[in-house]
């Protein structure tokens, strides 16, 4: 505009010169903006939530949702009285009331009993409702005969729904499997039966170890170290319809390798002992059971994982992986869980 003008152009604050050229500028950033929004959602690998559901929709290749968590709680009185029936439906939760169970069948408290052990599932799906030890706490709206509910073991099998990223990760081991009777092919179907799933493939051997030409065997985990029958049942029918014509093959369930650990840790000042031990108990026991299948345990890291899990930590000495000092290999069929975990 200068440089076709004759005199000086104003393009002060307030001067008609200067709202035409911002005017102008607004509007070719708003549809810059719309040619930016429209490009990301026209691919996978910039799509996002929703927009990446319906990109992935047009190749029926739908997300994994969230999966509910399942575990055990102890009903509890503290005197044995007449018999109390704890219904199916019953409703407990965590002491900050974040996440709710319910029952799943129904028990009984007979005369003689002071504790009932009954199964019980997550109210809504999602990786929280894997409570901790102890962290279920609370009868909702009480129960008449029963005074405590805890839970002596971490609940499992809560998983979030599939992430962006590990869509946009299986669509692709998805696509390249397409052509079938392929080590892509048969992941992708596995992949695909539930969120969360871990699995080893060992070709040309059976589980025994002994060679077979045109046979493999499918080693599966769903975090739990012990799958239940209908997710083997369920990991079999998928690789059924992937597998090669003539090739054979097995599921099978991790062999699960216990690790115990034992430490003696030195607390800070101002901290309270039994707290901080505990939290390194936790973190100890979450970095083992987040171990996948075949992943070895690497003795150093356990030290780590011990300064990490809390600022009260000092020291940490005496530490002990089933009674030594080595690494715990884990092969392609074993899956390594916690065991004992000693603070002290």
């Amino acid at each position: 505009m200068q440089a076709s003008a004759k005199a000086l152009v104003d393009v002060s604050v307030g001067s008609i010169t200067r709202a035409f050229i911002e005017a102008n500028a607004a509007m070719a950033l708003w549809l810059q903006s719309l040619v930016l929004g429209v490009l990301a959602r026209s691919r996978a690998s910039t799509s996002t939530g929703s927009d990446l559901d319906s990109w992935m929709a047009d190749y029926g290749f739908a997300r994994l949702g969230a999966q509910y968590a399942s575990g055990v709680v102890a009903f509890s009185r503290f005197t044995a009285g007449a018999s109390v029936t704890i219904p199916a439906g019953t409703t407990v939760q965590t002491a900050d009331g974040a996440w709710q169970y319910t029952t799943t069948a129904p028990a009984t408290l007979a005369p003689t009993q002071n504790t009932v052990q009954v199964s019980v599932a997550a109210s809504t799906p999602g990786a929280g409702g894997n409570a901790a030890i102890g962290a279920v706490s609370t009868i909702v709206g009480g129960l008449s005969g029963v005074d405590t509910v805890t839970n002596a073991a971490a609940f499992v099998g809560g998983a979030d729904a599939e992430t962006d990223a590990a869509y946009r990760a299986r669509f692709v081991v998805w696509v390249n499997g397409l052509s079938k009777a392929t080590g892509s092919a048969i992941g992708a179907a596995i992949g695909a039966v539930k969120a969360g799933l871990t699995y080893t493939i060992t070709e040309n051997v059976t589980y025994a170890g002994t060679a077979q030409p045109g046979h493999f065997f499918v080693v599966v985990d769903d975090g739990t170290g012990s799958p239940s029958a209908g997710l083997l049942a369920s990991v079999g029918s998928a690789v059924e319809a992937a597998r090669g014509l003539t090739s054979t093959f097995a599921v099978f369930a991790p062999v699960v390798l216990t690790a115990n650990v034992s430490v003696i840790v030195t607390v800070a000042g101002g901290y309270d002992a039994a707290t901080v031990r505990s939290s390194v108990q936790l973190a100890l026991a979450s970095y083992i059971n987040s171990l996948s299948l075949g992943q070895a345990l690497p003795y150093s890291r356990l030290m780590q994982v011990i300064y990490d899990a809390s600022p009260g930590v000092t020291n940490a000495a005496t530490l002990t992986l089933n009674g030594g000092t080595a690494d715990l290999a884990a092969t392609a069929k074993q899956v390594i869980k916690a065991g004992a975990i000693t603070v002290s």
